[in-house]
């Protein structure tokens, strides 16, 4: 087969280059995926995130995937306050004791206030004194708020573009494409980590697929962490009835994914639970490194821990050690190695 250039430099990627990929014979395309994933990835570690809504509803963002936005009739459109600190911190050492690494809190807004940020900010800090690595997704930014978020704490922000720029006003009208790219902007030059995918199964065309994964690895430099969404239809959006994407065509956005951006982790996200197994070992194969580990994801189900660590033993698939956790591993050994030194007592 011919050799595949990785290139991390803006630009190396256009919508045809792409498109070329996901045309080619399925077989080829996965077993390219698989030589770029253990090129640059220890090829059986999967990285765990739990996500918790901290504020559900009354979103003023008019995105037809979502129950939570108020344009949509649906039980989740009315608002709900914002989750009380104690009530986070309950949820995030449940999910490290389950074995989530990272804990990610999204809150239902078009752009969080100062005091709104503040809460926020306390939130992040806590959780990270947890040892767990911190992500928000609280929609746009304003002047000097990621600047705070990263004295917070925080690891990742999660902002997704959702989908290619020529299919997103068939989704969304209350924000541009270019307010997306200059929330990442500030996000990248606080100095966070990007989190940043989008939704397969909103409607698009493969090209249009091919130009959201395009975008992704144009950035410069690409997403470190990017989740992979299958849409999950909602009676009252105006997607419930959206004809559902192949499972091959959605294993090959995951080996697209890969290829171009070899050393993001790809996370499978919303709609496993409408997923085979086999999908999901698929998925894996493709070079998805990473899933949402829970029984909820912000608003909808999600496979639960038992499900989940059965499907990881049944495929020999290990937790990955992030940077977080293998420096809280060193602390301790560090504090054990202090405490137990007659020379240091």
């Amino acid at each position: 087969m011919e050799a595949i250039a990785i290139s991390r430099n803006t630009g190396a990627w256009n919508v045809s280059s792409v498109t070329s990929l996901f045309e080619l014979p399925f077989l080829d395309l996965m077993h390219k995926a698989q030589e770029v994933h253990r090129r640059h990835h220890a090829p059986n570690q999967v990285q765990l995130s739990t996500l918790m809504s901290i504020k559900t509803g009354a979103c003023t963002e008019d995105c037809a995937y979502c129950p939570q936005s108020k344009h949509h009739d649906t039980s989740l459109a009315e608002e709900s306050r914002l989750a009380a600190l104690e009530e986070v911190l309950t949820a995030a050492r449940a999910a490290r004791d389950q074995g989530a690494q990272r804990f990610c809190m999204g809150a239902a807004w078009r752009s969080p206030t100062e005091r709104q940020l503040d809460d926020v900010l306390e939130m992040v800090s806590a959780v990270k004194a947890l040892g767990m690595e911190t992500c928000v997704t609280l929609g746009m930014l304003k002047a000097g708020q990621a600047e705070r978020l990263r004295e917070a704490g925080l690891d990742y922000y999660n902002h997704n573009l959702d989908t290619s720029p020529e299919f997103y006003g068939n989704i969304i009208t209350t924000r541009t494409y270019q307010d997306r790219l200059d929330t990442l902007h500030a996000v990248r030059e606080a100095g966070i980590k990007v989190c940043c995918g989008g939704i397969v199964g909103l409607g698009e065309s493969r090209r249009e697929r091919a130009g959201l994964l395009a975008q992704l690895a144009n950035l410069n430099p690409y997403p470190e962490s990017v989740p992979i969404n299958n849409l999950v239809r909602v009676a009252g959006t105006p997607l419930a009835d959206v004809e559902a994407v192949d499972e091959f065509e959605f294993v090959r956005t995951i080996a697209v994914a890969r290829i171009i951006m070899p050393d993001a982790v790809l996370r499978l996200s919303a709609g496993r639970t409408e997923m085979s197994d086999a999908t999901q070992a698929l998925c894996f194969m493709a070079g998805a490194n990473s899933i949402f580990y829970g029984d909820e994801l912000l608003t909808t189900a999600n496979p639960q821990q038992d499900k989940d660590r059965a499907l990881m033993e049944r495929l020999g698939l290990r937790v990955m050690e992030t940077e977080v956790a293998a420096h809280a591993t060193r602390q301790v050994a560090t504090a054990c190695q202090t405490k137990e030194s007659p020379a240091l007592a």
